[in-house]
């Protein structure tokens, strides 16, 4: 017992002085668990939030936008790449994540639970939906967990491309005609509330933020983090020339900041739970993808054994 509470001291220590945990270091279980399920959910979200974005490659009004979406969707998948192998790093392996995600057991953000339904759906995610990733994400680069701060770093770098991508696409629209500028009103119409939900739920019903602050896993809370993208995007809206969907947004001169409405909890649940728009089209996406891709991944594997029995023979 002495030896373990040597090892939480030392561990807290670490923490308490911004030393990085690495791989082989020791460290709690439930740092550990907690790790592996922020981990393997931030890949997951990754990888589910190729699909909505997917569905427009075919569509992209011109060549430019074309190669701009799939270079996207292509980063993506590389940031789900690095991410699951700093979850590996715990102990936990590729195919486990990923059962865990087919079986539902796992979740990824629900802002990918909703369909895009037009164009400026891709300025709106871009600008919207990684603008709110890169508020969450900023501070991971600094998380006390070594793999896992070092992989965000590039995540961020392109994340950030991606929100000025997103924001140029919203901005010819809003430039356009009539029509176009009352797209990208509807698309900001849709998804201004799921982009709040992103942050997770209010910091009094979070029941793993305080202590993933604690570890230093988390830098910030749900709610200041929220609050941040509030008032980052306001102005930006404004400059837009399009109007954010809540009569009760208001700047207040007190505080600094943007008062804004009710986030209505029930709908963000009901979407995490699996009742979302787009819950059983995006899983099953997923597991056809897998189930499909079987034959390249026995391929792989045959491969890398031939040529180690080559080594071998050689040796």
């Amino acid at each position: 017992m002495d030896n373990i509470n040597s090892l939480e001291h030392r561990f807290q220590s670490a923490i308490d002085n911004d030393e990085k945990i690495e791989a082989r270091d020791w460290m709690p279980d439930a740092y550990r668990k907690t790790l592996v399920r922020q981990i393997s959910q931030h890949a997951h979200s990754e990888i589910v939030g190729m699909l909505p974005e997917g569905n427009w490659i075919t569509r992209a009004p011109s060549l430019k936008r074309k190669l701009a979406l799939l270079a996207k969707v292509q980063d993506e998948a590389g940031h789900g790449l690095y991410l699951y192998s700093a979850a590996e790093t715990l102990g936990v392996s590729r195919d486990e994540m990923l059962d865990q995600l087919h079986t539902g057991k796992a979740k990824y953000s629900s802002i990918f639970n909703y369909p895009t339904l037009t164009w400026a759906d891709m300025g709106a995610i871009g600008w919207l939906v990684d603008g709110a990733a890169i508020m969450n994400q900023v501070p991971l680069c600094r998380c006390s967990y070594g793999p896992y701060a070092r992989a965000m770093v590039r995540v961020c770098k392109e994340e950030s491309f991606h929100q000025r991508q997103g924001y140029e696409i919203l901005l010819t629209l809003c430039n356009g005609t009539p029509e176009q500028k009352a797209m990208a009103q509807d698309s900001l119409n849709r998804w201004w509330w799921p982009s709040l939900m992103m942050f997770g739920p209010s910091d009094a019903d979070s029941p793993h933020s305080a202590q993933s602050m604690a570890w230093k896993i988390k830098r910030f809370s749900n709610d200041e983090l929220r609050q941040r993208f509030v008032d980052m995007t306001v102005p930006q809206a404004e400059i837009l020339g399009i109007t954010i969907p809540d009569p009760l947004l208001k700047y207040n001169e007190e505080t600094g900041h943007y008062d804004f409405g009710p986030i209505d909890w029930d709908e963000f649940w009901e979407v995490v739970n699996g009742n979302g728009p787009c819950n059983k089209e995006r899983l099953a996406a997923r597991v056809k993808a897998h189930e499909d891709g079987a034959w390249v991944r026995d391929a792989a594997v045959a491969h890398a054994k031939k040529q180690q029995q080559a080594k071998l023979s050689v040796a």
